[in-house]
This record gives C-alpha cells, sequence and structure tokens, in this order.
C-alpha cells in the first residue's frame, strides 16, 4: 500500500485487517497467507494440552494439580460446564485459613497461560505482603467458574483465576484474570472483577496487569466484595500504541 493513502494511519493504527487490497475479487497472497496462519495459531492455542510440569517449575511455589469434571479437552470444548466443577474423583483439597487462592486454568489457551502466568504471579506476590497463600492450583480443562470450589475447599478469602482467553485473530496468547471475593459454589459472573489483554506486546504487560489484580485484591478485602460494584480506580498504566483486544473467556455463552 502507498504510505501516502489515507488508509495507511489506520493500519499502523490497529492490528485489524483493514484496507488489505485486493487481487482481482479476492486478497492479495501474503494477507491471504497472513489470516491462514493466524487461523491456524488460533486453533493450536485451543487444543494444546497444558505443559504442567514444566509450569509448576516454572511458578516456583508450592502447588497442587485439580482435575474437572472434563475427562479430555474433546469433553470440554463440547460441554462447558464440565470444566466448571472438580471431577469427581478428585482428592479432597486441603482446606487451610488463606487470604488468597491463585488458580491457574488452561481455559481456551494454554500457550497464554505458559507464556504469561508464572510472570503475573511473582508481580504479583510481590505486591501483597501480609497476605497468606494458598498453594497455587494447577487446573487442566478448566473455566473461569472453577475458582469457586477451588477456593471454597482450599478455605480462602479471595481468589484469583489466571485462565488463557479464547484466541482471537489478533492475538492467540492473551490472558485474563478473575478476581473473586468470597469464593463459593454458586457464585456468577457479576460477582467477578475481571483484567483481560494480559500478555508481552499489544497487550498489557504481566507487570501492569499484576499492579491492577493487587489493588482490586486490595480494595475487596476493604470493602468486603467483587463485581460490578467495585470499579477499578488503581490508576496502573494503559494500554498505548496499537492494541488488539483480548476476548475474555467468560465471555463465552
Amino acid at each position: 500500500m502507498n504510505e501516502d493513502s489515507p488508509l495507511a494511519a489506520l493500519r499502523a493504527a490497529t492490528p485489524a485487517r483493514v484496507a488489505l487490497g485486493r487481487a482481482g475479487t479476492g486478497l492479495p497472497t501474503a494477507p491471504l497467507l497472513a489470516f491462514e496462519l493466524a487461523h491456524a495459531r488460533a486453533r493450536d492455542a485451543v487444543h494444546a494440552a497444558l505443559q504442567v510440569e514444566a509450569l509448576r517449575a516454572a511458578i516456583s511455589m508450592p502447588s497442587v494439580l485439580v482435575r474437572t469434571a472434563a475427562a479430555d479437552r474433546t469433553a470440554y470444548l463440547r460441554n462447558p460446564d464440565l470444566g466448571r466443577r472438580l471431577a469427581p474423583s478428585e482428592p479432597a483439597l486441603v482446606k487451610g485459613d488463606f487470604d488468597l487462592a491463585i488458580v491457574v486454568a488452561d481455559g481456551l489457551s494454554a500457550t497464554a497461560v505458559e507464556a504469561h502466568a508464572p510472570a503475573v504471579i511473582a508481580a504479583l506476590a510481590t505486591r501483597l505482603e501480609g497476605w497468606s497463600l494458598a498453594p497455587v492450583a494447577i487446573v487442566t480443562q478448566g473455566r473461569v467458574a472453577i475458582g469457586d470450589p477451588v477456593g471454597e475447599d482450599l478455605g480462602a478469602r479471595a481468589v484469583v483465576v489466571l485462565i488463557g482467553e479464547r484466541p482471537g485473530l489478533s492475538a492467540a496468547d492473551s490472558l485474563s484474570a478473575y478476581i473473586t471475593w468470597a469464593p463459593r459454589r454458586g457464585r456468577r459472573d457479576a460477582e467477578r472483577n475481571c483484567v483481560s489483554n494480559i500478555r508481552a506486546g499489544g497487550g498489557l504487560a504481566p507487570v501492569d496487569g499484576a499492579a491492577r489484580i493487587a489493588w482490586l485484591l486490595t480494595e475487596a478485602r476493604r470493602l468486603g466484595f467483587t463485581g460490578v460494584a467495585l470499579k477499578d480506580r488503581s490508576g496502573a498504566p494503559v494500554l498505548a500504541g496499537p492494541v488488539a483486544l483480548g476476548i475474555c473467556e467468560g465471555d463465552e455463552p
């Protein structure tokens, strides 16, 4: 495209596929191949298996492995509700008295979890001085609401679920964080706060995401609730430049 074109500035401001040109009635070869590559990456992210042991090593904190009622990836994708419940045969979690439980779930992008969850956890831990932390719960085939039974069974006053977002054609590695005060079975999405599109390059940097999460947790403890009544006034850095928006996993039907 001619750099003097009025559409050049628009293309520079967004990763969205705009002003791609055409070859006859179709797209030029380069944009078409780029689209097919992005589509393949998104599909791979959805189906990729979480590398649990590598993730546990990267987190460098005590952790436990938790399974949901979804026996495999196919069941997880076909029946989302299975990913919100613990497996019936899952051993009981050791109940304690914790301020916070951190849950890391593969969600719809294990790629995002492996790439960014360890950095978020490390940055978050430095911002929660005086908080007692439960062992990190690593969940396979998990959805957002799995934080409710995990947090309840661990005896945590708050839970943060770090989960891979639904991949898009601009980003396949975006991480979301869902914060719930007083987690228990039956909590609704309106009772959570979400920090989305956490990723390096084009999103909210992990250290900035951790700052927002820590602010929300601190306010939740002061007020005694999370959800629609708790607004993010953290003043944490905002995104600058071209950004590919993430899609919160909790936005699913």
